[in-house]
């Protein structure tokens, strides 16, 4: 393979200015999807890590076997279902490790993991970043209420300005005729009107006989009562 220099000759390219193969990006990708194998000292040692879990949970709560998860070639970590009210899909974890073939399993760290669909706390998020959101959700009220409020204004403005006579539910009733079935609503209206005023001019007559009547008593028991001491 050779390239022209600037004279127009052909300089020849060396291998080393070669772009890599593929193989070699391939090769490389392998290795690291090599995982490491479990050790079976520290697959064995279950019980060195529930004697480590109950010393900081209760025994009881420690219960089967969940699985474990490969670190490196001596490290890992064995899992146990967490059988404690209110942690649904959570699991105990010890982590072991040892140094080499010969050398004894070391207990790393144990805790409480969450599993898969366990129940977990939201994210936590800073409180700056909770006040913003929290003014920008009482802008976003306040707008939408006040758009809400210019509607609602809005309809009115417009029954307002709609016609009376194409309005169904317009109570005026001043363009029906008066009269029903050939009656004059209009003067049976004042015929009853009139009749009342008469029941009222009676009522004052009977009223005014009843009290010239009680007048004219009045006199006759004076007299009586001039008699009887004249006749004394």
């Amino acid at each position: 393979m050779s390239e022209r220099n600037d004279a127009g000759l052909e300089a020849p390219v060396s291998e080393l200015d070669a772009e890599p193969t593929v193989a070699t990006g391939q090769a490389a990708d392998a290795a690291e999807a090599v995982e490491p194998t479990a050790d079976p000292v520290l697959l064995a040692a279950r019980q060195q890590a529930r004697e480590a879990l109950a010393e900081i949970a209760d025994p009881a709560t420690i219960g089967a076997e969940a699985g474990h998860e490969v670190h490196e070639a001596h490290v890992l970590t064995l899992f146990f279902e967490c059988g404690m009210a209110g942690y649904p899909g959570w699991r105990w974890a010890a982590t072991l490790a040892r140094v080499d073939e010969d050398s004894p399993v070391n207990v790393l760290e144990v805790e409480l993991l969450p599993g898969e669909g366990s129940v977990v706390a939201p994210e936590w998020v800073p409180w700056s970043v909770r006040l913003a959101q929290y003014r920008e959700t009482q802008v976003r009220q306040a707008a939408e209420e006040a758009a809400a409020a210019e509607e609602a204004a809005s309809e009115l403005k417009d029954e307002d300005d709609a016609d009376a006579e194409a309005d169904i539910l317009d109570n005026d009733f001043s363009d029906y005729d008066d009269e029903i079935d050939g009656v004059d609503l209009e003067d049976e209206a004042d015929d009853d009107l009139d009749d009342d005023a008469e029941d009222l001019d009676d009522d004052a007559d009977d009223t005014d006989l009843f009290d010239d009547s009680d007048d004219d008593e009045e006199p006759d028991d004076a007299d009586g009562g001039d008699s009887a001491s004249d006749r004394a």
